[in-house]
């Protein structure tokens, strides 16, 4: 029997929701970039003038994500409005509105995408903030979930790095990594590397353009994001093994990470295919998600140092 009142159940299962249209917003605007129809509509706000113009061409994915992003706009009032009437926690509140914000500021700056004609920068911020505002979504379902709220007390974490460190440091080489993918994209990056796990037959490419470095940085940089996630699922798994609570989140974290792999080879393979080029941006989100829940899991179960056993109980130990 839950232990968590209805009403805040319901709050929690609307910001998961969010969550959820949240991550279909990433691959709706994932396909507006796959497709080429980032200026398929040329004015904003409306659409050639219109709130609804002919969904035809590239005019469907690009007012389609419009619309998508409208939807997830109003949907981000209800929860911050919701948060401040019947949230008693002062920090989701914030959190609350800080999401509303950003959502904001991330409809204006896709404006600016469309009326400065996709300049690299402004491109990749906007992608950017698309995560950040995801991440935000994402971390008020996980403070607003009955786990959350009814787990009490913390678990030992006596290696180095500790685990807070670890996961914390994944989930931003994660981000950073979603950053380079967007710099590739946006600079038309995708294909600059043809061929895929070798670099022009080799493991370092022969000779480097702009474009070279940024598609090979987001290879190398895919590497170092797979150790530290091999690193901090083998730490749960090897110490915590346990505990559900991170057990899983970890094995999720792993799977998004091995369909992610081969979503970006695919994309090299089929040159580039919409499907599984959208999908990799859209597996590049869920990673990011998962690697969150697993860190905020992390720093509710373990203190932020290690607790030390006094010198008097391990007497008494020894005695025993």
């Amino acid at each position: 029997m839950s232990l968590v009142p209805s009403s805040n159940l319901a709050l929690h299962r609307f910001a998961t929701g969010l969550a959820a249209c949240t991550l279909v917003l990433i691959f709706v605007g994932g396909l507006v970039t796959s497709t080429g129809s980032g200026l398929a509509v040329p004015d904003w706000p409306l659409s050639y003038g219109m709130l609804m113009p002919p969904m035809v061409g590239g005019i469907l994915y690009e007012h389609g994500h419009r619309m998508v992003a409208t939807a997830v706009g109003m949907l981000t009032i209800v929860l911050a409005v919701w948060l401040w009437r019947r949230e008693s926690r002062h920090w989701v509140r914030r959190l609350g509105v800080l999401a509303l914000a950003a959502v904001i500021a991330q409809g204006v700056l896709g404006g600016i995408t469309v009326l400065f004609l996709l300049p690299t920068a402004v491109s990749v911020a906007h992608a950017g903030l698309a995560e950040i505002f995801f991440c935000l979504t994402v971390a008020l379902a996980v403070f607003t979930s009955p786990w959350w709220q009814r787990t009490a007390g913390a678990l030992d974490d006596r290696e180095s790095p500790s685990l807070r460190a670890l996961a914390g440091i994944t989930t931003a080489a994660i981000y950073l990594q979603i950053l380079l993918g967007a710099v590739m994209r946006h600079t038309g990056s995708g294909l600059a590397i043809p061929d895929f796990p070798l670099a022009y037959g080799g493991i370092v490419p022969p000779f480097f353009t702009r474009q070279i470095a940024f598609h090979y940085a987001h290879r190398v940089g895919a590497l170092a994001v797979t150790a530290l996630v091999v690193w901090v699922v083998a730490r749960i798994l090897r110490r915590h093994g346990g505990e559900t609570g991170l057990v899983r989140p970890a094995l999720v974290l792993a799977g998004t990470l091995i369909l992610q792999i081969l979503l970006g080879a695919e994309t090299i393979w089929s040159s580039r295919g919409v499907l599984p080029t959208t999908l990799h941006v859209a597996g590049g989100a869920a990673t990011l998600a998962a690697s969150l829940v697993l860190t905020l899991r992390v720093r509710r179960l373990l203190p932020a140092t290690p607790r030390r056993t006094s010198p008097a109980a391990i007497a008494q130990a020894a005695s025993d």
